[in-house]
């Protein structure tokens, strides 16, 4: 639809997506247990700890995920098949969610399903928006390193934010109606703090990566100027997007476990591309 060149089948696309998401949904759902475990067993702060945890791990697998999926598409007649398979999976598993005698998976459902279908939307912006420059990225491959990590710290800022703002809302330490950016003013010192040594390490460490790989980059400073000038960029998003964020599912009466952290960390991927995206053009690396 964006005019993306060498595109591929709908069906390739549904296989590689559900295999690939599979695969890595079922990594991701260890890891999400473990920690939640480790948190409560070791009185954690579930809001730190746990959305960065599982935001990286879910970065981690995933891209392996898609990779692994790849090598089953283009299959003569299996290719369509399972594609057929994921499809009727998929559409079965929705209506025995939304139609569940649980009423905690009939709510989880009805509410997740619309906000992750917007959240997906939202990252294919992001996806568009870094495939529209990949000249830039080109150029110097070190960059592209750059851009998981980027993308998934960047998330992780924003979700610790939107879970300690949504953690004061319900507990009632934060009233809207009077001055409520004051009441939040140490989550976003704690998230601005946090950002100075997540990105400048991105840098160094994506510079290092590089360098192992034999993989072209603008040199150690650029790397690191691009990830801490992007990272600017990307925090004061996350401090917006983090906080109307909890607000706004706050107001509406809705779980801030369902539409906060899908809404956040996918809004943060497309304003974390375009962060990194002006930060390489205004460093003249494009």
């Amino acid at each position: 639809a964006f005019g993306v060149a060498n595109s591929i089948s709908i069906a390739d696309f549904v296989v590689i997506s559900v295999v690939g998401g599979m695969l890595s949904s079922v990594v991701v759902l260890l890891v999400v247990v473990l920690v939640t475990a480790t948190c409560v067993r070791f009185d954690l702060d579930l809001d730190n700890v746990h959305t960065p945890l599982v935001t990286a791990a879910g970065d981690m697998v995933t891209l392996p995920g898609l990779f692994v999926a790849t090598y089953l598409v283009g299959i003569a007649w299996f290719t369509p098949a399972v594609a057929t398979v994921c499809t009727v999976a998929g559409l079965v598993a929705l209506v025995l969610s939304l139609r569940a005698r649980l009423p905690i998976l009939r709510q989880i459902a009805r509410e997740s399903v619309p906000v992750l279908a917007l959240a997906g939307a939202i990252d294919v912006i992001a996806g568009i928006t870094v495939e529209k420059r990949i000249e830039s990225f080109l150029l110097y491959p070190a960059l592209l390193v750059l851009v998981p990590p980027f993308l998934e710290d960047s998330g992780a800022l924003g979700g610790i934010l939107s879970s300690r703002v949504a953690t004061k809302l319900h507990l009632g330490t934060v009233d809207l109606s009077r001055s409520p950016w004051r009441a939040v003013v140490e989550d976003v010192l704690l998230v601005s703090v946090y950002a100075i040594p997540v990105f400048f390490l991105l840098g160094v460490s994506a510079d290092i990566v590089s360098a192992l790989f034999d993989l072209r980059s603008p040199g150690g400073l650029q790397m690191i100027g691009v990830s801490m000038l992007a990272g600017a960029f990307a925090t004061a998003a996350a401090v917006l997007v983090g906080y109307y964020g909890a607000v706004a599912t706050y107001r509406l009466g809705l779980d801030p476990d369902n539409h906060g952290i899908p809404i956040v960390t996918s809004s943060l991927d497309f304003l974390g591309a375009v962060s990194l995206i002006l930060a390489i053009v205004i460093l003249g690396l494009s």
